[in-house]
């Protein structure tokens, strides 16, 4: 008997466990999940991770990624607003916000990204078409805070001033598409320009014309770093003449000061004892004087006196 109901037990506990696994699903931190029956949605879109519950073969689990992610477009030759042809690269990046939305209109991420490409290529287009080259490709006016004389430069050498430029241009781009994209359960998180490239027939003469600019700016440029040094070293020179002049009045203040010092001392001496002071200025005179130097005395001369009195004290 117990052989009979061993294999019934084996199926029903299989089929237990079959029903069981179909039952759970599981929700991972990076997903979220829509649930349909016979192709209609059932309850709000799970957000939150971990295990499911949904009933076995009748409920299906759809799952979305709700990370960033990531859309890039086709290169495309588009004509500004100059007739100037040019490469247009953007890239754009996307997440899934509201998935039931997104399954009834997209279904999944394939179709998606081909909804991207109609959408996005069609409003950079747009956009690209209704201004000149300058302003697609620059940014900020930068380069024009060093403008040229009028009389210095022609007309068809000035410079181009830009309105708008490429980061106002992308944030228009992105505000429109995030419009649209909305309806499918889509937040359009950035746009960008990635890489914008003349073709080849304009590129030589762009580049040319670029060159031109940035010449004429370096050289205003250092013109007037060259006038700023000219004032900057004449401030120097000035200062340098006005301190060596300063020092000199010092010093010689100082020396006067020194020189009456010292002739005070002298008479103060002089006065103690004249005939000492006439003997050591004397002596001084001589030692100065016989320097190096022959001296004539004839046999009357005090000063062969004294050197013959000193000889004869000498041991």
């Amino acid at each position: 008997m117990k052989r009979v109901w061993l294999p019934l037990l084996i199926v029903a506990a299989t089929l237990a466990g079959f029903l069981l696994l179909n039952s759970l699903y599981l929700v991972s931190e990076t997903d979220q999940a829509v649930v349909t029956e016979f192709g209609r949605p059932i309850g709000a879109p799970i957000q939150k991770a971990g295990l499911h519950w949904k009933t076995p073969f009748i409920q299906h689990v759809h799952y979305f990624d709700k990370r960033i992610l990531e859309w890039d477009g086709y290169p495309s030759e588009i004509p500004s607003k100059d007739k100037k042809f040019i490469w247009v690269d953007v890239t754009a990046r996307w997440r899934i916000i509201d998935p039931l939305k997104f399954l009834q209109s997209m279904r999944h991420e394939m179709n998606a990204q081909s909804r991207l490409d109609d959408i996005l290529d069609g409003i950079a287009r747009d956009h690209v078409t209704r201004y000149e080259a300058p302003e697609i490709v620059r940014n900020t006016n930068r380069i024009l805070k060093v403008e040229a004389k009028e009389e210095d430069i022609s007309a068809e050498e000035t410079f181009e001033t830009i309105r708008v430029g490429r980061n106002t241009i992308t944030r228009h781009i992105l505000e429109q598409a995030r419009k649209i994209v909305s309806d499918y359960g889509i937040e359009l998180v950035d746009v960008r320009i990635k890489r914008i490239s003349y073709i080849e027939s304009v590129q030589k003469r762009v580049f040319e014309r670029m060159i031109s600019e940035r010449k004429r700016a370096a050289e205003k440029l250092r013109s007037e770093g060259q006038a700023i040094r000219a004032e900057i070293e004449g401030q120097k020179e000035r200062e340098l003449k006005r301190i060596y002049s300063e020092a000199y009045r010092k010093a010689q203040e100082l020396k006067g000061k020194a020189d009456a010092e010292a002739t005070a001392i002298y008479a103060q001496a002089y006065s103690k004892d004249p005939e000492f002071y006439t003997f050591l200025t004397t002596l001084e005179s001589y030692r100065e004087g016989l320097k190096e130097s022959r001296l004539i005395l004839s046999t009357k001369s005090d000063f062969l006196t004294y050197l013959k009195s000193i000889e004869k004290k000498t041991p």
